[in-house]
């Protein structure tokens, strides 16, 4: 299986996925901790992580599969929802939270 096919697997078996640079518990760069830190606040119950830094070919093939250059990204329902910019003004507009199918 090819890079794209195991992401495209991956964002499409799980509701929400936020590729990542660490781990929840342990994030490695202020902007996947702050993607954390949103998520959480729209309470979100399952979210399915993947920590790139664990994974070059991951790491490269996450910015190509979305045609976006910088990690973390995010996926609800197997659609790219954005970089941490976007994710943060939809978090304040609430649109996130209808993305995620949770209220705010």
């Amino acid at each position: 299986m090819d890079i794209k096919d195991r992401i495209r697997q991956t964002v499409t078996a799980n509701p929400v996925v936020l590729y990542m640079k660490g781990t929840p518990q342990f994030p490695q760069c202020g902007f996947s901790m702050n993607a954390i830190q949103i998520l959480k606040a729209c309470g979100v119950a399952s979210l399915h992580t993947v920590n790139v830094l664990e994974d070059a070919e991951i790491r490269q093939g996450i910015k190509d599969y979305a045609n976006w250059p910088t990690i973390p990204q995010l996926y609800v329902n197997g659609e790219f929802v954005g970089g941490s910019d976007l994710r943060r003004e939809m978090y304040q507009s609430g649109e996130l939270q209808k993305v995620l199918g949770v209220t705010a």
